[in-house]
């Protein structure tokens, strides 16, 4: 890949505001406040180790902007954390609440740490940790966490835990991507990927596409890589290949997302918090230590990441991280049509080669709004008490990812830019009206002109 800082990624997102604010109906002055976060926290959490030690980890916050709401976005746990990345997912949450036309603004947080290193113990004393030196920067009216990167219901639930005691009660509405029974909302574990598949029906429509002939590739495996591949496999979708962190397989036949889900998710022990294995364990190798049929239709060539990008499929799905086709890789890149489900997966320069070779990408503040808009659900039910079905929440969902979609797509056709610059435009005209109704300079430089002299009295 480039190489690029992570800084240049907070940059890079905010630079893709001045290619939109060409289309867009808004005050100047609107644009200068969304190019800065709100507030920002770095916070050092002291985590006792199982084995008796002391160890500093090192956690951020970032609120980007609440005009039109609390801030929302994920925390994640991740090796890779820095505050450049932060900020960039704060904007990107920004810009994705404002898409979807939810009342919530950006926000982000992260804990440098390598999860998979930490027992269990471990995890829940630096989740809890975290929630207690950030507990006067969020709330259910002011920021609300959810999970992320390496996190997931069980830990949302015991930050939910730590924030309530913090507050001496009851907050469910603090967390979202919380467990059923703790106030979690039906339809929050698939949201992001099904958010994404409402997009590729969308286009399925469009385009008179038969779902057979359609060759996909998903890099990413995780949560809403397996969703969005569950799903286009059981529409008929040839999914050709998947990959993880550890790399990934591909079959030309199309794989078994079901059983490779499965495969996936198997977990050393009962108690393990991640599954223990990768896509890529079990290639046609006759393996005898996974007891894996090599003719079992899950399994398939090894592949790596890279190599999954270059592949001549209809659909790239990147649904793992940020920055994953730059410059470096693009031009190799055939697939006509590339749906971010992950966040800030391409570099604005790969996005300029895009749009030379003609790919249509489905920009990740649109892709991936699924996530986030189950999550206002999940937030609306704990603040109601009144909770939704599954089928009430698959369906509020399908309307709104349908609707703006939609109103992007049209956008794009007739302003003839491309998907992602529409996407930003909408988003900012959402964003313009808001903080232009609290009065910018074009309201206040003609105060005086426009103030009515009083009327004397007789």
């Amino acid at each position: 890949m480039e190489s690029r800082t992570v800084d240049d990624i907070f940059q890079d997102a905010i630079g893709r505001l001045d290619r939109a604010a060409e289309y867009a109906d808004l005050d100047g002055e609107a644009l200068e406040r969304l190019r800065y976060p709100k507030a920002m926290l770095q916070v050092s959490i002291p985590v006792r180790m199982d084995d008796g030690s002391l160890k500093i980890f090192q956690g951020y916050r970032v609120r980007h902007d609440d005009t039109r709401g609390p801030t929302k976005g994920g925390i994640r746990f991740h090796p890779n954390v820095h505050p450049g990345e932060v900020k960039a997912l704060a904007f990107w949450m920004t810009c994705k609440c404002a898409v979807a036309g939810i009342p919530f603004g950006g926000g982000k947080g992260g804990v440098i740490v390598d999860p998979k290193q930490l027992s269990r113990m471990e995890l829940e004393r630096l989740s809890r940790g975290f929630i207690e030196q950030v507990a006067d920067f969020i709330g259910p009216e002011t920021d609300v966490p959810a999970p992320d990167v390496y996190t997931n219901p069980m830990i949302m639930g015991w930050m939910m835990d730590e924030y309530s005691k913090i507050r001496r009660r009851r907050t469910p509405d603090v967390i979202t991507g919380k467990p059923i029974p703790l106030g979690g909302s039906l339809g929050r574990d698939d949201a992001t990927g099904r958010g994404a598949y409402y997009c590729i029906k969308e286009l399925e429509r469009r385009r008179a596409w038969k779902p057979a002939d359609i060759r996909v590739a998903i890099q990413g495996f995780g949560n809403a890589g397996q969703h969005v591949a569950r799903l286009l496999h059981n529409d008929a979708y040839r999914i050709v290949a998947i990959s993880d962190s550890r790399g990934g397989i591909f079959r030309e036949q199309g794989l078994d997302i079901p059983r490779a889900i499965e495969l996936k998710n198997q977990r050393a022990s009962v108690s393990d918090v991640y599954p223990a294995r990768s896509v890529c364990d079990c290639p046609i190798c006759g393996c005898t230590e996974c007891h894996c049929n090599p003719q079992d239709s899950a399994i398939g060539d090894v592949i790596s990441n890279a190599e999954l990008l270059e592949l001549d499929v209809d659909v790239l799905i990147p649904a793992a991280l940020e920055n994953q086709i730059t410059t470096d890789n693009v031009e190799r890149i055939p697939a006509s049509i590339v749906v971010e489900v992950a966040n800030g997966p391409t570099s604005s320069d790969a996005d300029e080669s895009f749009a030379r070779k003609g790919t249509l990408v489905v920009p990740d503040i649109l892709a991936n709004s699924g996530g986030v808009t189950v999550s206002y659900f999940e937030w609306t039910q704990n603040r109601s008490g009144y909770y939704w079905t599954e089928n009430e929440v698959h369906e509020r969902l399908r309307t709104i990812m349908v609707r703006e979609f939609n109103t992007i797509y049209d956008l794009m056709t007739e302003k003839q830019i491309d998907m992602r610059t529409a996407a930003y435009t909408h988003a900012l005209n959402r964003l313009s009206d808001a903080i232009e109704a609290q009065g910018t300079s074009r309201f206040f430089s003609n105060h005086i002109a426009h103030t009515p002299k009083e009327t004397p009295t007789t």
